[in-house]
């Protein structure tokens, strides 16, 4: 869909800092990941040892959501804006097990996603997916990428995890979602999930990681995050810890710190 190709997605890969996409993988057990991204990983591990659970907490919850959009509520285009490097459980493997002619197109803009993005692009003979090189601070590029696989004037489940605290508040968040969601129509939701600031643990990891990361993560507040599904409908049990939106038989344990917080808002 994009006109990088692989080869020269390589020539773009840093691996003299680590990258969020790539300590993630890491954290979650994946092997596209280098040296230095492990050193980051394993630093934030040793601060915060429950730091790779909440990395699952998180695919778990895109795994409930992406279920309950396309199930539930019907959608059948999905935008997953922050993708990361893939992994079990991702979006199109949810939405096409439920609906097999669902359409989804994947945005990230770290090269050895893109390297990898073949991986992604597997689809149900019915459905469609395809991989889009941007930045999340560019959602006209976006968007306009996006237009040539999904239908823009139906509904679309818009997925964005961990993405939002890739962008400061210079960037000015609320505007980007704002902006995304105007091109949108009505019916269309968005899942989001991000990391708080409560958990002194979790901050002091993300501090050490963001000194020598090439792209800072920022924490927030629960209710600043919150603010990201101003003018949305939101969907029950609402903005809550990630854990606890609509669990499985694993269920959650109130008395655990909470590290991040997700929410599904349906615009009007």
């Amino acid at each position: 869909m994009d006109d990088q190709s692989p080869r020269s997605a390589w020539e773009r890969v840093d691996t003299t800092k680590p990258h969020s996409a790539r300590v993630w993988d890491y954290l979650l057990g994946g092997k596209n990941n280098y040296a230095v991204d492990k050193e980051a990983g394993d630093t934030i591990l040793n601060l915060f040892p429950a730091f790779a659970e909440v990395a699952r907490l998180q695919r778990r919850f895109l795994i409930r959501a992406v279920r309950f959009l396309a199930g539930e509520v019907g959608i059948r285009q999905f935008l997953d804006i922050g993708t990361g490097l893939p992994t079990a459980g991702n979006t199109h493997e949810v939405a096409q097990s439920v609906a097999p002619d669902s359409r989804i197109v994947y945005v990230d803009n770290d090269p050895l996603v893109l390297v990898h993005a073949r991986a992604l692009l597997t689809s149900t003979p019915e459905g469609v997916t395809e991989y889009l090189d941007a930045d999340v601070r560019d959602p006209e590029r976006i968007l306009e990428g996006a237009a040539k696989v999904l239908d823009l004037s139906r509904p679309v489940g818009l997925t964005m995890l961990s993405i939002m605290g890739q962008v400061s508040d210079a960037d000015d968040p609320n505007g980007i979602i704002a902006r995304l969601l105007d091109r949108l129509p009505s019916g269309s939701h968005v899942a989001l999930s991000d990391g708080t600031s409560v958990n002194p643990a979790l901050v002091a990891a993300v501090e050490s990681y963001n000194s020598r990361a090439a792209y800072p993560y920022n924490l927030r507040a629960p209710e600043r995050i919150a603010t990201f599904f101003e003018g949305l409908e939101m969907v029950e049990p609402g903005v809550v810890p990630t854990p606890q939106w609509r669990p499985g038989p694993e269920g959650w344990n109130p008395s655990d710190p909470v590290s991040a917080i997700c929410g599904v808002g349906r615009k009007p």
